[in-house]
C-alpha cells in the first residue's frame, strides 16, 4: 500500500538501491522503500539531486516542496502521471472561456440538483412529506437555464441546497427548523 511521507528535518535525500535514504544533518538515517511511496511532502530544506528526481519520475512519486516556514513552494510531478498535458490544456482553455465555463458549471449544478430532487422524491414516497421543498427546488431548477453569470448560478445552487437541508429536519424527524 502506497503512503504519503512527510519530511520535517533538514538533510539529504538520496537513492540507496531500491530505497530512499534520508540522512539528517545530525547524522540520523531513515530508509524509505520506494515502492511504498505515493507522495513526499518536504517541509524543510533538504538536498535533492536530478538523479533522485529521475527515480521519482520512474516510480510516479509526486514531491511537494515547502520552505522552512512551511509555505508551499511548488511540486514535482513526474512525466508519466495520470494528468495528461492535453487534458490540462483543455481545462485551462475551458476556464478562460467564460461562456464555456458557465455552461459546464450549469451542467454540474443541473445534475446535482436532479439528484437532490430525486432523493427528496424517494423520501416523499415513503411517508415523509417534503413536497413543499420539492416544489421550491423544482422552481429553482427551472431558473438554471436563464442564469448569465457564475455568481447567479452559485446563488441558485446555494438556495437549492438550503431547501434540501431544511427537508432533512422532516426526513429525520427533527423538531427544530433553520
Amino acid at each position: 500500500m502506497q503512503e504519503n511521507y512527510y519530511i520535517y528535518s533538514t538533510g539529504n535525500l538520496v537513492q540507496k538501491d531500491n530505497t530512499l535514504r534520508f540522512t539528517t544533518f545530525e547524522g540520523q538515517t531513515k530508509d524509505l522503500p520506494i515502492e511504498n511511496i505515493k507522495e513526499i511532502y518536504i517541509m524543510n530544506e533538504i538536498t535533492v539531486t536530478s538523479k533522485l528526481l529521475n527515480l521519482f519520475s520512474k516510480y510516479g512519486i509526486i514531491v511537494h516542496f515547502f520552505n522552512y516556514y512551511q509555505f508551499y513552494i511548488g511540486s514535482f510531478y513526474p512525466k508519466e502521471t495520470k494528468l495528461a498535458g492535453q487534458l490540462l490544456v483543455k481545462q485551462v482553455l475551458a476556464y478562460t472561456d467564460y461562456s464555456n465555463r458557465l455552461s459546464i458549471a450549469k451542467e454540474f449544478i443541473k445534475a446535482a440538483s436532479f439528484n437532490i430532487y430525486r432523493n427528496l422524491r424517494y423520501y416523499n414516497g415513503r411517508g415523509k412529506n417534503v413536497s413543499e421543498y420539492m416544489y421550491v427546488i423544482e422552481d429553482l431548477r427551472q431558473k438554471l437555464d436563464d442564469v448569465s453569470t457564475i455568481e447567479e448560478l452559485m446563488g441558485i445552487e446555494g438556495n437549492i441546497r438550503q431547501e434540501y437541508y431544511k427537508a432533512w429536519n422532516i426526513i429525520i424527524d427533527q423538531k427544530c427548523r433553520f
